[in-house]
């Protein structure tokens, strides 16, 4: 006797036991391989529609490789850089390698050419050596003087500036970019807040139509309520605008079509570096001084080179390579072509009129300008690194009394509307109440704005972003 088994695994579908294998089981499986991947696919429209979060740091990378004014002078800085290397070529030897035929008319008499070369025809232009003349040759000059360095130095002082003005212009998009950052931040807080506002105004308008559907109330207390919503509408549209804007803004800066959405991340830590320290680091870290200390080195080289001209310049040229009838290495007779010249020069400068004594005095002048705006940008950072200070420490010190005035004012306003639903306290009182709050928060996020803005201001004087 052979006993047989058959086991068969079923879906379990509420209540009801489907077979593997049946009609209903088949289609219960296309139907959650379809479910399966539409939840799938929905997951990733989500994720492709998700905004970009993008924090402080990556929103100043973007910025920069954007930014006009900055690609100007990083553009410049390199410019002056290159310029650098010119300089310093110009006070090494240069060397080229020139070739020439010459041909100029024969005047039908014979001249003799000497070194065995025999009798050949003369040119007609005396100031030609040959009818048929051919010149080869590598020929290397070089020039020496004091306004050879100077001009050296001037590059580098130049280069230096050049330098200190592109990090002027990163500092100030720094700023530019954060003060818009931290704006994002703020006019979507406010946003949040008109809308809470709006809502709050409505319940408002609906909790005067109760109580004067059960004669609680004056029909003026909900025409009052009526107006307070109204307002908040118009509040909550003016918000969006104001967020639209600085989103656009900030995305100018950051994106190829500024309308592509992201998301900022604003830091609430009121956090600020010591005195000490900040004081340190912008007086090594400051840009306008190191722009003012290379305004200077370059109205020293200029006077340098002024100076130059009552010296002389050295001159020194070598030839070698072939300047004869032939276009060979050696001519008729076997003389030979190939040779070398060379030569040196010294021009004494004598008299040129005091155009050089001006030239030093115009230099000097220009000079002395340089020192005195360099002392002014010394007292400038001293005021200015004071007022930054005080005005990051005075707007992290309002921030805990704008804190607890919202939660007064949010206190006030639920206190307020207890008191009107029993009667106690008149429609104005709310209004008054609700305004009261509304605007405790939106100082709030001025007074964050503000500190935050300080602080960014602090840290671009020293460098520290």
């Amino acid at each position: 006797m052979l006993l047989t088994v058959r086991i068969q695994p079923v879906f379990r579908s509420g209540r009801r036991v489907i077979p593997v294998g049946s009609p209903g089981a088949t289609g219960f499986l296309i139907g959650f391989a379809m479910l399966a991947a539409g939840g799938a696919l929905y997951a990733q429209s989500q994720a492709a529609d998700a905004p970009t979060v993008i924090i402080l740091e990556e929103a100043i990378r973007r910025a920069e490789l954007n930014e006009p004014a900055f690609a100007a002078a990083r553009a410049e800085s390199g410019a002056a850089g290159q310029e650098r290397w010119i300089a310093r070529a110009g006070i090494l030897p240069n060397a080229v390698y020139h070739n020439q035929a010459l041909y100029t008319q024969a005047n039908g008499a014979q001249n003799q050419a000497g070194q065995g070369v025999g009798a050949q025809q003369s040119p007609k232009f005396i100031a030609n050596n040959a009818v048929h003349e051919y010149a080869s040759q590598g020929v290397i000059n070089e020039t020496a003087g004091l306004g050879q360095m100077a001009s050296i130095r001037r590059a580098d002082a130049e280069a230096a500036r050049a330098k200190a003005e592109l990090e002027i212009a990163r500092r100030g998009l720094v700023a530019t970019v954060t003060s818009l950052y931290y704006g994002v931040a703020a006019t979507e807080n406010k946003l949040a807040i008109a809308e809470r506002a709006r809502a709050e105004a409505s319940e408002f308008t609906s909790l005067t139509g109760k109580r004067e559907n059960a004669r609680e109330a004056a029909h003026a207390d909900v025409v009052k309520a009526q107006l307070l919503q109204q307002q908040r509408e118009r509040e909550l549209s003016d918000a969006k605008v104001a967020a639209e804007k600085a989103r656009l803004e900030l995305g100018v800066l950051m994106f190829v079509d500024p309308r592509t959405p992201y998301a900022v991340v604003a830091e609430t830590a009121a956090t600020l570096p010591a005195r000490a320290e900040v004081e340190t680091s912008a007086a090594k870290n400051n840009p306008e001084l190191k722009s003012a200390l290379a305004t200077v080195s370059v109205g020293n080289a200029d006077v340098l080179a002024a100076r130059a001209a009552y010296l002389p310049d050295l001159g020194l040229n070598v030839t070698y390579g072939i300047d004869a009838p032939q276009f060979a290495v050696n001519g008729p007779d076997n003389v030979r072509n190939l040779g070398y010249s060379a030569s040196v020069t010294v021009d004494l400068p004598v008299w040129d009129w005091l155009s050089t004594q001006h030239k030093i005095k115009q230099s000097e002048i220009r000079r002395d300008a340089a020192k005195v705006a360099l002392t002014a940008t010394q007292r400038r950072l001293i005021a200015r690194l004071n007022e930054a200070w005080s005005e990051a420490q005075a707007a992290r010190e309002q921030l805990a009394s704008l804190d607890s005035s919202v939660e007064t004012a949010a206190e006030s306003l639920r206190l307020t509307k207890l008191r009107y639903s029993e009667g106690e306290a008149t429609v104005l009182e709310v209004v008054d109440a609700q305004g009261a709050f509304v605007s405790a928060e939106n100082a709030r996020e001025d007074g964050r704005t503000r500190f935050q803005a300080a602080r960014a201001d602090l840290q671009t004087l020293t460098g520290t972003m």
